[in-house]
C-alpha cells in the first residue's frame, strides 16, 4: 500500500481494549480519490482471475467488498452476525474461530 493510503488509516491506541491498536479507515473513506485508489490496488490482485463473487464480512467488509465486487464485476454476498441475519440463515461451514456466530444471509446457485 502507498504511503500517502497508509497515513490517511488512524491508529486508536487502546480501543477497544488495552493493548489493542484499532486502525480507523473512515479517514482513508472520506477521500474520495484515496477510496478509489485503494479499491483499485486490491482489485488489481485479482481481476482476469476468474472471481464470481466477493465474500464480505460485516461493518469494514461490506464497506470495502461491495466497491471491490464492482471492479471486478462480479457478485456481492455480506456474510453477518447470526443475530442480524433475517429468517431462515443460511449456515455453511467457515474456517476461522468465529464460525459459531456467522451467517451467510443470500443464497447462492
Amino acid at each position: 500500500m502507498p504511503d500517502y493510503l497508509k497515513q490517511l488509516i488512524r491508529d486508536i491506541p487502546d480501543f477497544p481494549k488495552p493493548g489493542i491498536v484499532f486502525k480507523d479507515i473512515t479517514t482513508l473513506l472520506s477521500e474520495g480519490p484515496a477510496f478509489a485508489r485503494a479499491i483499485d490496488l486490491i482489485a488489481g490482485r485479482y481481476l482476469g482471475k476468474g472471481i464470481d463473487r466477493v465474500v464480505a464480512m460485516e461493518a469494514r467488509g461490506f464497506i470495502l467488498g461491495a466497491p471491490l465486487a464492482y471492479r471486478l464485476g462480479a457478485g456481492f454476498v455480506p456474510v453477518r452476525k447470526k443475530a442480524s441475519c433475517l429468517p431462515p440463515p443460511l449456515k455453511r461451514p467457515m474456517p476461522w474461530s468465529m464460525a459459531r456466530t456467522l451467517c451467510r444471509c443470500t443464497r447462492m446457485p
